[in-house]
């Protein structure tokens, strides 16, 4: 009995001690969950001090900077607005052509699209129809009789020839097809030049512009070529006034404006530019831009050269024309002479396609086509082809509406009671189709 009792008694000592050992657990568990709770509690409202403190404005004793106040309109943004003069000064073509590259180039290309449709490019062939033995001393022509160049010199290409070129370049995609003939001029030679009216007279009727360059001229001469139907007379400046007997002591500088001005009178489209590479200045390159400029009337083509040194010509060891120098002496010919076909001419061989598009881009909208320029190299027709898919170009047609209108109305065959195109007047845009 008594050991029943004892028993008894351990077994609620026991379970009163686990029911205690419960709660005791009980509550610390309780604690144990609360403690964290109350902890990132603190923690919150610590990073919540924190970022309010962050936040607060940081007392500085330095100034705040000046804004840079915006760059003056460079020359270039000034005068492109599109209008045709013939007035401009030497110092306004110098500050033009001075303007930051990106600037010039830009400005330029807003004129350009004033005047012209940016994708059409027109396609020229050149043809030496007459080559080399010339008495001349250019200093960088090959067709000199002076220098030792490897040019023979040679008779006038027959009719057949020049007539099967002609119709070649035609289906090739070519609107102009120009002639070009190494004579000082055409003194004594009459037989040729009365061969060379045929040529002419026969590419007209092909539906081509065409183009001479054949020296120097007289009036009659030009009154002649006008007659045969011819479209434009080449006779380039070459350089400077400053800088020309440098490069030229056989013909001055004024026979050229002499041979320009008897072309104009007659009627037909001026096609005159220069050459860069020839040892001038950036002076000499304002210079005959302003001259060109200046004429009575501007030019309808200017040609861009860029001299391809010939082997045995003076000017052999030049160094190449830098693409930028290209660029810059076009988009000033552009916005001083914003209707003028820009002609990326001579020299585009050396340039990349890249190179090219930037020329493009800054005014020039036409170039020559076919595997030689006279006697130097030239693009490719495929090259060419594969530059305009590229490059979104198109090929231009024709414009028979240049020199005098009337006169090619009457070659065309066409009704001469019809009244006449409106001519442009001074300073009024117009898109060339």
């Amino acid at each position: 009995m008594t050991s029943i009792v004892r028993c008894s008694l351990a077994r609620r000592v026991g379970a009163a001690s686990r029911i205690t050992t419960t709660a005791a657990l009980s509550s610390s568990r309780t604690l144990l969950v609360a403690a964290p709770s109350r902890s990132l509690a603190t923690i919150d409202t610590t990073k919540s001090a924190a970022s309010a403190s962050s936040q607060q404005p940081i007392a500085s004793s330095s100034p705040l900077p000046t804004p840079t106040p915006p760059l003056p309109p460079s020359s270039a943004e000034q005068h492109a607005v599109g209008q045709v003069r013939t007035d401009w000064t030497k110092a306004e073509v110098q500050s033009i052509f001075d303007s930051p590259l990106l600037e010039l180039l830009f400005h330029a290309a807003r004129v350009h699209r004033m005047h012209h449709d940016p994708r059409k490019v027109q396609q020229c062939t050149l043809l030496s129809i007459k080559t080399g033995g010339c008495s001349e001393d250019c200093s960088y022509c090959p067709q000199s009789s002076r220098y030792s160049t490897g040019v023979k010199a040679q008779k006038l290409l027959k009719e057949d020839v020049v007539l099967e070129a002609a119709r070649k370049a035609r289906d090739a995609g070519s609107s102009r097809f120009c002639m070009g003939a190494a004579w000082r001029d055409l003194h004594g030679r009459k037989t040729n030049f009365n061969t060379i009216l045929n040529y002419v007279s026969e590419i007209r009727g092909m539906g081509m512009e065409v183009c001479c360059t054949l020296g120097m001229l007289t009036p009659t001469q030009a009154a002649q070529l006008k007659a045969a139907g011819l479209t434009a007379y080449n006779h380039n400046l070459d350089t400077s006034r400053e800088h020309y007997p440098k490069v030229i002591t056989t013909r001055s500088y004024d026979d050229r404006l002499e041979t320009i001005a008897a072309v104009r009178d007659a009627g037909i489209s001026v096609c005159s530019g220069g050459i860069i590479g020839l040892g001038e200045s950036v002076t000499d390159r304002v210079s005959l831009l302003h001259t060109l400029a200046t004429l009575p009337s501007h030019p309808e083509s200017v040609p861009v050269n860029a001299l391809l040194a010939v082997p045995g010509t003076p000017l052999e060891a030049s160094a190449p024309v830098d693409v930028w120098e290209m660029v810059r002496m076009i988009s000033t010919a552009r916005i001083i002479m914003p209707t003028a076909m820009i002609r990326l001419s001579a020299g585009r061989v050396k340039f990349s396609v890249p190179e090219q598009a930037l020329c493009f881009m800054a005014g020039a909208n036409s170039i020559f086509t076919g595997d030689k320029l006279l006697t130097t190299p030239n693009n490719t027709f495929s090259e060419d082809q594969q530059m305009f898919e590229t490059l979104g170009l198109t090929p231009k047609d024709a414009n028979f509406k240049q020199g005098r209108q009337v006169d090619e109305m009457a070659f065309l065959g066409e009704d001469l009671d019809k009244p006449a195109p409106p001519v442009t007047k001074k300073g009024e845009f117009v898109i060339e189709g």
